[in-house]
């Protein structure tokens, strides 16, 4: 559970009752936009509150009659998602700034300018947002949001998703450790294991990646990787 220094009240009038619980406000705002999240990643009290400045507790009875349910999880969740999450200005403008920038990494780790087969680095991702006048949604998930942000900012920069498709053969003292990295970079789409115990794998990954996919795998093998690009897409 989060402190309750670092809390804020999210608030639900319901049935002309007011219900009130202190949540780490991004937490709150992922629950919002439908991500699920464990009671003890939101909550900084397990308690239902019809002040949760003065500490005045709501009744499990009235909590029952208004939702239906005493189940904490469940009338939680109502609160948030029906109700409001109070931050304060200053939470706002870090949480949206968090976000941007989460947005921009994703996109250039997935992107390549089409006329140099490279990803732009982030902190140009973030100029041409700018340039764009891009506005963050900070209740909606970065993922709900990439697809319109690139289409606006193709105004200002060359820029287009990409993927390829990699053979790669790693020596047989390395395969155990390989499979794992190789699931964190994308999808495996064929993996063997040869007669002498080397580890052949076919992976799909974004094609900003690849440079930083490469250099795990060289890392971990002390540059004994076979890789060979199979397909663009």
């Amino acid at each position: 559970m989060i402190s309750v220094e670092k809390a804020v009240i999210a608030r639900l009038t319901k049935s002309g009752e007011k219900f009130e619980i202190l949540v780490d406000p991004e937490k709150a705002l992922e629950v919002k936009s439908g991500k699920d999240v464990s009671l003890d990643e939101l909550l900084a009290s397990e308690e239902i509150y019809e002040d949760a400045r003065k500490g005045l507790r709501v009744a499990g009875e009235k909590v029952n009659k208004t939702f239906g349910t005493n189940d904490l999880n469940t009338v939680i969740k109502k609160i948030i998602i029906e109700g409001e999450v109070q931050i304060t200005t200053e939470q706002r403008r870090e949480m949206l700034e968090e976000k941007r920038r989460a947005i921009a990494n994703v996109i250039s780790k997935r992107g390549v300018n089409p006329q140099t087969g490279l990803p732009h680095p982030p902190d140009r991702i973030l100029r041409a947002m700018d340039e764009a006048k891009i506005r963050i949604e900070l209740e909606k998930r970065v993922e709900e949001q990439i697809d319109g942000i690139l289409k606006e900012i193709q105004t200002i920069i060359p820029i287009k998703f990409e993927k390829v498709q990699i053979a790669v053969k790693i020596p047989p003292s390395f395969a155990g450790k390989a499979s794992n990295i190789m699931r964190s970079f994308g999808s495996l789409l064929k993996e063997e294991w040869s007669s002498n115990g080397s580890y052949v794998s076919l992976i799909e990954i974004p094609a900003g990646i690849q440079q930083e996919f490469y250099d795990r795998l060289n890392n971990l093998t002390h540059g004994q990787v076979e890789v060979k690009i199979i397909k663009k897409l």
